[in-house]
């Protein structure tokens, strides 16, 4: 990770780590009762992203698989946009006439952040006001929950500088979430889908008030995190590992999966709390 041991100071036990004291170089971090907030925080410029902003968030969501004092994740942007892609002039512009090399590296990098969003066991709420395009799109995509504004503006807009449609995991993820047609539409065209369309092909699973919405993401994402995080993240992982699996192949696996939940002491707490008529309180383990 990009930064200093005494800016991290990450408490480590074996491979558990703590990063609520973890200073971010490159975007807005904080931690608060197990849920982190990630800032996308230039707003200046509809918070776009640099190359080290995109280092800084593969290597932020590496290290939450061992994080423990973090249970889920909130994705926002400062200002009133999420996050309007690739910097032109500190990403695109330098891209040009890079060798190839060169331009597979980033290419790679910057998929390398959303296979880190996808493996990090802890459930990620993108909160999505105003603009959310090209790699902004992107990150919400590779989110597990959205929430929106009827004013935000989805747009994967790569064909709209010349490039082609399946840019981070764009053609496998975005078919699973909204339909293959629809999809379809969306990255040959470029086209902005408003908060409304988007909410109504299934992108977003809910639509706030401008000025609700980043508390929204964040009570639900508290919600999440006062779960049985151990089990929230097996789902995570089985959610993505079964694209891949034929039904019965994905029914033995989830067998699986859910032994070892039956194994962990959050199952059994919950089991005394429901003989006792209180509420369980999960702890992870």
């Amino acid at each position: 990770m990009p930064t200093s041991s005494a800016s991290a100071e990450r408490l480590r036990a074996g491979n558990r780590t703590t990063l609520s004291g973890y200073v971010a170089q490159h975007v807005g971090w904080s931690v608060h009762d197990g849920v982190a907030t990630i800032v996308l925080n230039r707003p200046e410029r509809k918070n776009p992203l640099t190359f080290d902003s995109y280092a800084e968030l593969r290597d932020l969501f590496r290290q939450l698989v061992y994080a423990s004092d973090v249970k889920a994740v909130v994705m926002h942007g400062a200002g009133d946009n999420f996050c309007s892609g690739g910097d032109v002039h500190d990403i695109i512009g330098p891209l040009i006439g890079l060798p190839m090399p060169e331009l597979l590296m980033f290419t790679r990098m910057t998929g390398d952040l959303v296979k880190a969003m996808r493996h990090c066991p802890q459930p990620i709420v993108a909160a999505v006001d105003g603009v959310c395009a090209g790699a902004g799109a992107i990150l919400a995509m590779a989110a597990d929950v959205r929430f929106a504004t009827t004013r935000s503006k989805l747009a994967f807009l790569f064909t709209r500088v010349g490039l082609a449609g399946c840019d981070m995991g764009a053609c496998s993820i975005l078919p699973r979430i909204i339909g293959q047609g629809r999809a379809t539409e969306l990255l040959l065209t470029g086209r902005s889908a408003s908060g409304e369309e988007a909410h109504a092909w299934g992108f977003y699973n809910r639509l706030s008030e401008p000025d609700e919405l980043v508390a929204h993401a964040t009570r639900f994402a508290h919600d999440v995190a006062s779960g049985p995080t151990f089990a929230h993240g097996v789902t995570k992982r089985m959610l993505h590992q079964e694209w891949n699996m034929s039904v019965d192949e994905a029914i033995e696996a989830e067998a699986q999966a859910q032994a070892l939940c039956m194994a962990t002491r959050d199952f059994e707490r919950a089991y005394r709390a429901f003989a006792a008529k209180t509420r369980p309180q999960f702890e992870g383990d």
